[in-house]
């Protein structure tokens, strides 16, 4: 969230109070956060992800602290990986920037 085009996406949602290791998922005009934006890529994956959109009907509040109990222990429950991925070619258009 540090680039000049994600600077600029956060100015133009308002989102500069966000804090920086928050999730945001723009989509268009929209934009979405922490469960909100991990809902909203549900819709567009598939098997057991795609059940899991069922959890938009539990109230945002419990949502959200679900989203930060997860984040917290991400390395714990799915592990840690040595070296971070590089993005393929027909990856690249979906990353801000290099």
């Amino acid at each position: 969230m540090q680039s000049q085009t994600a600077q600029s996406l956060i100015a133009k949602h308002q989102l500069e109070g966000v804090s920086n290791d928050s999730f945001i998922l723009i989509k268009g005009d929209k934009f979405f956060l922490r469960s909100d934006a991990a809902l909203e890529i549900t819709k567009d994956l598939s098997g057991f992800w795609y059940l899991c959109r069922g959890f938009s009907v539990l109230p945002k509040i419990i949502r959200d602290y679900a989203y930060r109990l997860v984040a917290k222990n991400r390395y714990r429950l799915f592990g840690k990986k040595q070296a971070c991925m590089v993005p393929t070619a027909a990856l690249q258009h979906k990353f801000l920037d290099q």
